[in-house]
């Protein structure tokens, strides 16, 4: 019976910790603002000497009320992610931000954020977005978004915004669960990696003719995240 109840408590406690670390680590202090200078690797950044940290270390004149250009890649959208890389303060704490702008028809393309969930709000227009669950079902979960609307896109989960009006731009606000949320567009990793992977691969994964993906994979696979 207690060997019962000890192997119990140790799966309990296995779980937790697991749920622990599936996510930013959470903060021990105050805060740790990131020591961009340090050359220790570690699973985040180095914390500066408290006595050094100073309100800039949590400040960025990032002007997000500004519009952004568009008209830099093929998707017609521009991200500006504001992550720990921007602000140093934010290390340990688990957030970031991003304002993304959309052309006329300009999408977020199908991405993913390998280390956060993201809560989007519409400002400007409408979006029309949504995520796809993971095997077996692949099910679309889509909706239309107006100014004002939130949505929810699950961490890992594939995802995308378009902007279905073709006349007027639209802008919305991101905030993700992790100081660095990482983002991976699908098509840019499939068809634009270094190297490229086998069009062998490609083909019998995507079932179609080789001569299709040596056509994707000679395209120029731009990034819209700044």
């Amino acid at each position: 019976m207690a060997t019962s109840s000890y192997f119990l408590l140790f799966a309990i406690l296995a779980l937790a910790s697991w749920q622990a670390i599936a996510s930013d680590p959470s903060p021990l202090q105050d805060f740790c603002v990131a020591d961009n200078s340090s050359r220790v690797l570690v699973n985040g950044f180095v914390c500066k000497d408290p006595k050094d940290v100073k309100a800039e270390d949590f400040f960025l004149a990032a002007k997000l009320d500004m519009p952004r250009d568009t008209k830099t890649n093929k998707a017609g959208s521009n991200v500006t992610l504001i992550n720990v890389m921007r602000i140093p303060g934010l290390n340990t704490l688990g957030i970031s931000l991003a304002r993304i702008d959309y052309a006329p028809l300009g999408e977020n393309p199908p991405h993913t954020h390998p280390r956060a969930t993201e809560i989007l709000t519409v400002l400007e227009g409408t979006l029309y977005v949504g995520f796809i669950t993971s095997n077996p079902d692949n099910k679309l979960l889509s909706k239309v978004l107006s100014e004002g609307d939130v949505f929810v896109f699950p961490e890992g989960l594939i995802h995308f915004q378009f902007n279905p009006n073709p006349y007027k731009p639209a802008v919305a606000i991101a905030a993700l669960s992790s100081q660095n949320p990482g983002a991976i567009t699908i098509a840019n990793a499939v068809f634009g990696s270094k190297p490229a992977i086998s069009d062998d691969v490609l083909a019998k994964a995507f079932q179609v003719e080789k001569k299709t993906v040596d056509w994707l994979q000679a395209q120029f696979w731009a990034d819209n995240q700044n």
